[in-house]
Parts: structure tokens; C-alpha cells; sequence
């Protein structure tokens, strides 16, 4: 396998890129059992005889390439397809594997991820390398496709995916859904959640509102659910206004029957547990409606520069609440400055290593990153510049040093010395 990210050496092959997923797939919630087919498009890097596809608990019954069939040879974290005749560089081809069994997390260094049951239904958790539990991939954060799933479950379940809803058919006591995604999706941001769910527009969701907020939730939480959740509109303005236009095809909100740890997000989609329908959980909805903008439309290149997804959505959850009469933007830092400076110092936020990728400082320094250059550059020249970071890298990859080119053509010296300070040293900057 070519070398790939740093952070999860074991994830992804750099030797190709896939250019689209299709995957059928049919689930059955009371035996957990999945059967799949995933009709993988992709690009050679490199001339190749042999690549790997990341799979973790799933077994193939059949492996085509280009419509021949291939020899496979399966490992703990992914199978070795050697096609019928070797790949050149720039060769475009079309990989088809069937598989099934019973999905399951896997474990890693961050925990366990990927495809998790609940207690009725199921839900998935891909962040940072769980997505090949459920299906066969080249599982890099740096490799985006165009994704469809075609998704059949048992009548009295609805199913919410990463993409664009199609209309629900109904046969033999099932019912399927299309979704389709053409923005580029990182495997990490698809997702899939099964439940008995009523699916429907959230309440207060209009035209102004771009694209409508879509809920699908158990119908007893009905009631809850549109107390939780009717801020979001007004979010959704805030950040428009703040950030640039919506950025995704779909913004759909699901909330499990199951209490969950931390809430999800996926490319246009975010899960909550029904004990995040409370207000003191709005910031974690602002955090993960944010990451629509920062994260899952301007993307990382590699894990190292997760504080890009983090720092900024971490920003978002303080603006939000200045503008919903919380405390103000200057009270968060204060507060949250105080409580990193107490931590100990030893984390360098453009390269935190793979076991602190998701440690709290990630985040909060992140943040206060941003403020510092908010201070520097004045509000005006400060949204300018936001705006303009989403709008250059819609859907499309970046480092940290994208983001210094950035800061640099908008407040010189000064504002790359400032974002210098708080990204490459370890020491806590002076009070912002």
C-alpha cells in the first residue's frame, strides 16, 4: 500500500483516486446483518499492478475490475485487489465488489468508529477512519468522490444519508431511498442512520432558508425536537452572513432515540441523541451546522491540520451566541483562555500528533487563533476574509499554509506574525 496520511498510516492507498462511489446497500435492523455493492470509479496515480481497498469485518463474494474478475486477498483493515491486467498511470477504471456481514465499529487510537447499532436501528460515526465498516474504500481525508447510495430497509424505518433524497419506493415489506451527493465527499463525511423516523421539514424552515432544514426523528420527540431546534434557521442566517452562502445540497438534522456521546456531522448532515435536545446543547448544533462551511466543504489535505476544522467551528459556537443574546464572543475567549492557560502547554496546533488530533486545546486554541487575528485585522477586513477562504476552497482541499497565504494578503506582516504565534509554538500567546 502507498504511503497515505500520517496520522492513520494504516488508512487509504495514495497509488489511486476514486472519482465516484455507487453503493447498494440492504440492511436489516433486528439481525444487523448488511449486504452491499459498492461500483467504486477511480484514476490511477501511478502504474500499478496491485491496490488496496479499506475494509474492516466485511467479507467480499466477488471483485471485478473493469468487468473481469480479479484476485483478492483480504487483510484486517483491507482487502488487495490484483486486477486481470495491470494499471498505467492515468488509467481510468471500475472496480465492483459484493460484500456482507454484520458491521460493526472498529477499534482505533481515537476509539472505536464506523457503523454502530442502536437500540433500534443504526447509525455512523466515520470520523477519522470508520467508514470501511460499511463499506469498501480508499479511506484518505484528502481523496473526495461523488457519492450514491441506494439504501433498502425493513417497512416501519426510515433511513438519512449523505446526499440528496430521492423519493421512497416501497416492495415486498421494504422500503428504499436514493441519496445522491455530487459535491466532493471525503469517506469520512458519508454517513448513514437508520430508525423509526418521521422525516419532514423543520418548522420555521422557509425559502429564506437555503437549502430547507430537513428533521428525521422519532415521532414522540416531535414536540422536542422543534423547541431544540428552532434556532437553526437564524443560524443558518447568522453564518450565510458571516461565512458566504450554504455550501452543501442537503442540511438535514437527525436525532436518534438513543442518547449518544457527542453529536455527528457528515457532509450536508449532523446526528444528535435525543439528551442533546436541551438548551444548553445549541452550542454543539451551531458547532456542527458550522462544519458545513469549515470542514466539510473546505477540507482537509491531511489529519494534521484538523485545528482548520475545529478552531473554526469552535469560533462559530461564540458568534452564534453573541448574536442569540448568550454570553458575548469576548466572554467565551476570557473564559476559555483562562481554562487553556491551565492546561499544560505542550501542544503545537499545526501538527498536535495523531493521539491529540481531537484534544480539547485543538479546538480552543483553534478558536482563540481566530479572535487573535479578528483583534488584528478589525471585524470588516476579518469576515472579508472568511468569506473569502470559503469561496476560494468551496469544496476543495487545504493546509494551514493556504490559510498563512490567506492571512497575508489580507493583513500583511502583522497578521501572519499573529497567526504564526498561536499556530507554530507551543507557548499560549499573550491574553487576547
Amino acid at each position: 500500500m502507498s504511503a497515505t496520511d500520517s496520522y492513520a498510516p494504516q488508512s487509504g492507498d495514495a497509488s489511486y483516486d476514486v472519482q465516484s462511489y455507487d453503493l447498494v446497500l440492504g440492511y436489516r435492523v433486528r439481525t444487523n446483518r448488511l449486504e452491499g455493492t459498492a461500483t467504486i470509479v477511480a484514476v490511477a496515480r501511478a502504474a500499478v499492478t496491485s491496490f488496496a481497498l479499506d475494509l474492516v469485518g466485511l467479507r467480499t463474494s466477488r471483485v471485478r475490475v473493469d468487468g473481469a474478475a480479479a484476485r483478492v486477498t483480504a487483510g484486517p483493515h483491507a482487502i488487495r485487489v490484483t486486477p486481470a491486467r495491470a494499471l498505467a498511470a492515468g488509467d481510468r477504471f471500475e472496480v465492483e465488489v459484493a460484500y456482507a456481514g454484520t458491521p460493526a465499529p472498529r477499534r482505533s487510537r481515537w476509539g472505536t468508529v464506523g457503523w454502530e447499532e442502536l437500540t433500534d436501528g443504526a447509525l455512523v460515526a466515520g470520523q477519522p477512519t470508520g467508514a470501511p465498516t460499511w463499506f469498501p474504500c480508499n479511506d484518505r481525508p484528502d481523496n473526495r468522490a461523488s457519492m450514491r447510495m441506494q439504501i433498502t430497509v425493513d417497512d416501519g424505518y426510515e433511513v438519512a444519508a449523505t446526499g440528496v433524497a430521492g423519493a421512497s419506493m416501497r416492495r415486498g415489506g421494504r422500503t428504499t431511498r436514493v441519496f445522491t451527493s455530487d459535491v466532493p465527499t471525503a469517506t469520512y463525511l458519508a454517513a448513514v442512520h437508520v430508525g423509526r423516523y418521521r422525516t419532514r421539514p423543520l418548522a420555521g424552515s422557509g425559502v429564506d432558508v437555503v437549502p430547507p432544514v430537513t428533521v428525521s426523528a422519532p415521532p414522540a420527540l416531535t414536540a422536542a425536537v422543534d423547541r431544540a431546534f428552532a434556532p437553526v434557521p437564524e443560524m443558518l442566517r447568522l453564518f450565510d452572513r458571516l461565512f458566504g452562502p450554504y455550501p452543501q445540497q442537503a442540511c438535514t438534522l437527525v436525532v436518534t432515540a438513543d442518547e449518544l456521546e457527542i453529536p455527528l456531522e457528515a457532509q450536508g448532515l449532523a446526528v444528535f441523541g435525543m439528551n442533546h435536545l436541551v438548551p444548553a446543547a445549541q452550542r454543539l448544533i451551531a458547532h456542527e451546522l458550522a462544519h458545513q462551511w469549515f470542514g466539510n466543504s473546505v477540507g482537509l489535505a491531511r489529519w494534521s491540520d484538523i485545528w482548520l476544522n475545529e478552531g473554526f467551528a469552535c469560533y462559530a459556537e461564540w458568534l452564534w451566541s453573541e448574536a442569540s443574546g448568550g454570553p458575548s464572543v469576548q466572554t467565551c475567549v476570557d473564559d476559555h483562555y483562562a481554562r487553556l492557560a491551565a492546561k499544560p502547554r505542550d501542544l503545537l496546533l499545526i501538527d498536535p500528533g495523531p493521539d491529540d488530533m481531537f484534544d480539547d486545546r485543538v479546538y480552543k486554541r483553534g478558536a482563540l487563533t481566530l479572535h487573535a487575528l479578528r483583534r488584528t485585522l478589525g471585524d470588516v477586513a476579518f469576515f472579508d476574509l472568511l468569506r473569502a477562504w470559503t469561496a476560494d476552497h468551496r469544496h476543495a482541499l487545504v493546509t494551514t499554509d493556504d490559510f498563512r497565504a490567506a492571512v497575508a494578503r489580507a493583513g500583511g506582516a502583522d497578521a501572519a506574525a499573529v497567526l504564526s504565534a498561536w499556530v507554530d509554538r507551543t507557548a499560549l500567546p499573550s491574553r487576547v
